[in-house]
């Protein structure tokens, strides 16, 4: 499975799943006593649904200053993704973002190179440079250098999960040649895409990268954003496709009967639509979506209201 550009003006759809990260900053009330089966769910609703991909995030360990608002709660991106991958048919599975810069790239490369065998080819490693400094001294990795060693690692992470099964990189922080490793990749080649909003961020999405995801940005920003990947790509004269990202505001199709915030997207079908095709406008070519709900089955007859009624237009 390759890089792929949505074509013929559609706009892809991915969803960052529930209880797998319950960060105070958009994690809702129920998932705090959601099980596994509740992740499973979802999961099978995002793969009829005709979601693009179902996303999991990566923190190791999270420190005491910060758990307050991050939570401690974050599962492995690596064994969610298989343990979905496993009751899922073509959903596409996405690490958003996995910190690849806290492990070897052996490492990771054993990690997601068996993840995308075992799920036919169905893997996009999307790596970040990460933000929690505690966390990169515990695990004895640079937190000062991590834009360079990120950059690094994605050129090592391309090398070790190309289809050689002795697989050779020479460079400032990491040396490998003559060691095997299988099962390989299903995907000729991986996609890797790249997080973050910083210029440097930025510049490692369009100059290594497969394809963009931004953090955070409103939508006053996007265009500004991407104009300078297509212009720097220009300027590098990289020929690969750039799928490029963007993330929603919080969605409730239809009118909700309780309070969703301010800023959710809600109202009838059409309308959601409309306003969620700007982003296509602006050179977007796949959004995350999140839904507001109180409980897992208004989450799944969210997803299921936007598949069927709100997916159908969002083409231009």
């Amino acid at each position: 499975m390759r890089t792929r550009v949505p074509t013929g003006g559609r706009l892809a759809y991915g969803i960052q799943l529930p209880v797998q990260s319950q960060s105070g900053l958009y994690a809702e009330r129920w998932e705090v006593t959601a099980v596994p089966d509740d992740l499973v769910e979802v999961a099978r609703a995002a793969d009829r649904g005709g979601f693009d991909y179902i996303a999991v995030c990566d923190h190791v360990a999270v420190p005491r200053r910060l758990a307050g608002t991050m939570s401690t709660v974050w599962y492995d991106p690596v064994a969610t993704l298989a343990y979905l991958a496993a009751v899922t048919a073509r959903v596409r599975l996405l690490s958003h973002v996995a910190v690849v810069g806290l492990r070897h790239p052996l490492v990771t490369a054993k990690q997601y190179a068996t993840l995308d065998h075992l799920s036919g080819g169905r893997l996009v490693l999307g790596v970040g440079a990460g933000h929690v400094a505690e966390e990169f001294h515990a695990l004895g990795a640079d937190f000062a250098g991590r834009g360079p060693l990120l950059d690094e690692s994605i050129d090592a992470l391309r090398a070790a999960l190309g289809p050689e099964e002795f697989p050779e990189f020479h460079g400032e922080r990491f040396s490998f040649a003559g060691l095997g490793q299988r099962p390989r990749p299903v995907q000729p080649s991986v996609p890797v895409w790249v997080g973050g909003s910083s210029p440097a961020a930025l510049r490692r999405a369009a100059l290594r990268g497969d394809g963009w995801l931004p953090q955070g940005d409103p939508r006053s920003r996007l265009p500004g954003r991407i104009a300078t990947l297509h212009a720097l790509r220009e300027r590098a004269g990289a020929g690969r496709p750039l799928v490029i990202g963007a993330i929603a505001e919080p969605l409730y199709v239809g009118a909700p009967s309780w309070p969703v915030g301010r800023r959710t997207l809600t109202g009838a079908p059409e309308e959601i639509a409309a306003s969620l095709r700007e982003y296509a406008e602006m050179g977007a070519h796949q959004i995350q979506v999140r839904f507001r709900s109180r409980d897992r089955t208004e989450l799944l007859d969210q997803m299921a209201a936007f598949a069927a009624e709100v997916a159908p237009h969002l083409t231009l």
